[in-house]
């Protein structure tokens, strides 16, 4: 493993899957200890066991975002047991797609508190410590947070909340050397589709994405990476990244 982040510690959520996970080998692989978090500890401690045998330090740590107790106790436990925070993932996230005429709301609150309140606890349970090391912010947002589509506003809602909370974050922590950093994913090849409840949505996506060449979990976690070893005076606010054949 390459040692960019050697000495440094970073907190992924949604890590048992797609670009949580990617991110964590990302991180991993640049020398970083990883602390990774979710619901699916069978897939966390999988990851942490293909980690550890590469060289890498990893704590598993079963989260559920929603839980602001949880999350506060995550993030002292990684704290405790690695030493430090330096890097924040805020991967965790939920697309019910679907009309708002005829809702299942739950599938509203359902995304209202992963994509949106399950960040805003995991970053508020973070900063101090971020602050402290002058630390650096991931929010995993999407191209939804800039382009809305027929059937996704609820969703769409929930990343423009996520692009203005960070923002506003941004102003805030910027001058004490926080990075605050946002990435927009166009399409990605994960199971975030798999989860959709509403039928004819998930269809329709289906065989929107065949017609593609997606982006790989990887690619994002490459993202990620590019922004969390920039040289400390600079900040990758932002990065915006789609498939080639996506209009």
């Amino acid at each position: 493993m390459s040692s960019s982040l050697e000495g440094h510690v970073a907190l992924v959520t949604g890590a048992g899957s797609g670009i949580g996970r990617a991110t964590a080998r990302a991180l991993a692989s640049a020398g970083a200890s990883v602390a990774v978090a979710g619901r699916r500890v069978d897939r966390l401690e999988e990851l942490r066991d293909e980690l550890e045998a590469e060289g890498g330090t990893v704590l598993v740590l079963e989260l559920d975002v929603t839980d602001e107790q949880a999350v506060g106790a995550a993030v002292r436990s990684a704290v405790e047991t690695l030493g430090r925070l330096d890097i924040l993932v805020n991967n965790a996230g939920l697309m019910l797609l679907g009309p708002v005429e005829n809702a299942d709301t739950t599938d509203w609150t359902r995304m209202m508190d992963t994509n949106v309140m399950g960040l805003m606890y995991t970053t508020h349970a973070a900063l101090p410590e971020l602050i402290r090391n002058q630390g650096t912010i991931v929010q995993i947002s999407s191209i939804a947070a800039r382009v809305v589509g027929r059937g996704s506003a609820v969703y769409n809602a929930t990343k423009f909340a996520v692009n203005g909370f960070s923002e506003g974050l941004r102003q805030e922590v910027t001058e004490r050397g926080v990075r605050v950093v946002v990435i927009e994913p166009g399409t990605v090849e994960t199971e975030l589709r798999e989860h959709i409840t509403h039928a004819p949505s998930k269809t329709a996506i289906a065989e929107r994405v065949a017609k593609i060449r997606q982006l790989q979990s990887e690619d994002i976690a490459a993202a990620v990476l590019y922004a969390v070893t920039a040289p400390p005076h600079a900040t990758v606010n932002e990065i915006f990244i789609r498939p080639t054949d996506q209009a």
